[in-house]
C-alpha cells in the first residue's frame, strides 16, 4: 500500500503565554494514495489544526509529516512552499476567490506562485479553462465572483485546486455554506477526482456528508478518538 501522507506522533502545541493549548497531543495515522478521508469532531478537537499541518500551512511542535516520502519537518521554507504548491490542492468553505479577479483568473492563481510560470503561457491557459469546463463553468470564464452563486463560487474553488495537478486534495467543510441540492453537486464531483486516483482529506461536521467517504476519523481532545473504514480505498491508477 503506497501512502501519499503520513503522521507519526503529531503534536502542536500553542504557547499563548498564562497558558499552552495543546491542540494536537500526539496523532499517528496513515492517509493511502486514493483514500477519502472525513476528519470529524467538535470544536476544539484538532480537526482544523490537523489539516493545517497537513496542509504544511504550519509546522508541529514535535512528531513527523512524511508527504511525498520526505520527512517536511526537514524542509525549508522555500522547499515546504514547493512542495505544498506542487502536491497539495485546498478546498476552502469560504472559497477564498479574489473579487477582482474573472473565473478563468482565479483558477490561475496556483501557477503564478510556482516556479517556472513567471507568467501564465497559452498551454497554462488552454489547461485552465480545460480545468473551468470540467466544472461546469465553461460559460463563466469571465465573471466574477460576485455574479456566481456558492455553489459556482466552489466549483472555480475546484478548479484551483487542481491547476497544479496535486497528489491530494485538502478540503474544508467544502460543502459548508450550500444548499442541499448544490451540496450533492460538488460532493459528485469530489467522488469523481477520488475515482480519478486523487486523495481526499475533508474535515466536516456533517455526518450525512462523512458517511460518503471511505473512512472517517473521530478526533476528540487533540487526539483520535475513533477510526471507521467505509470503504476500501482503492490504489491511484
Amino acid at each position: 500500500m503506497k501512502l501519499a501522507a503520513q503522521v507519526i506522533d503529531l503534536t502542536k502545541f500553542y504557547d499563548l503565554g498564562s497558558v499552552v493549548v495543546k491542540a494536537l497531543r500526539g496523532v499517528s495515522t496513515d492517509f493511502p494514495e486514493g483514500d477519502f478521508v472525513a476528519i470529524m469532531g467538535s470544536s476544539g478537537s484538532g480537526k482544523s489544526t490537523m489539516l493545517n499541518l497537513l496542509g504544511a500551512l504550519d509546522r508541529p511542535t514535535s512528531g513527523q509529516y512524511i508527504l511525498g516520502g520526505r520527512d517536511v519537518s526537514t524542509l525549508d521554507d522555500d522547499e515546504l512552499s514547493e512542495m505544498r504548491n506542487d502536491m497539495i490542492g485546498f478546498i476552502f468553505q469560504s472559497f477564498n476567490l479574489i473579487t477582482q479577479y474573472t473565473v478563468l483568473e482565479n483558477i490561475e492563481v496556483p501557477l503564478l506562485y510556482r516556479s517556472g510560470y513567471p507568467a501564465i503561457g497559452r498551454i497554462e491557459r488552454e489547461w485552465c479553462m480545460e480545468l473551468a469546463r470540467m466544472v461546469g463553468l465553461g460559460d463563466r470564464m469571465d465573471h466574477r465572483p460576485f455574479q456566481l452563486s456558492g455553489g459556482q463560487q466552489q466549483r472555480v474553488s475546484i478548479a484551483r485546486a487542481l491547476v497544479n495537478d496535486p497528489q491530494i486534495i485538502l478540503a474544508d467543510e467544502p460543502t459548508g455554506n450550500l444548499d442541499s441540492a448544490t451540496e450533492a453537486e460538488i460532493m459528485d464531483i469530489l467522488h469523481k477526482l477520488n475515482a480519478e486516483g486523487r486523495t481526499i482529506i475533508m474535515v466536516t461536521h456533517e455526518p450525512a456528508i462523512a458517511k460518503q467517504t471511505k473512512r472517517q476519523i473521530m478526533m476528540k481532545d487533540g487526539l483520535i478518538e475513533s477510526e471507521t473504514i467505509l470503504q476500501q480505498a482503492l490504489p491511484a491508477s
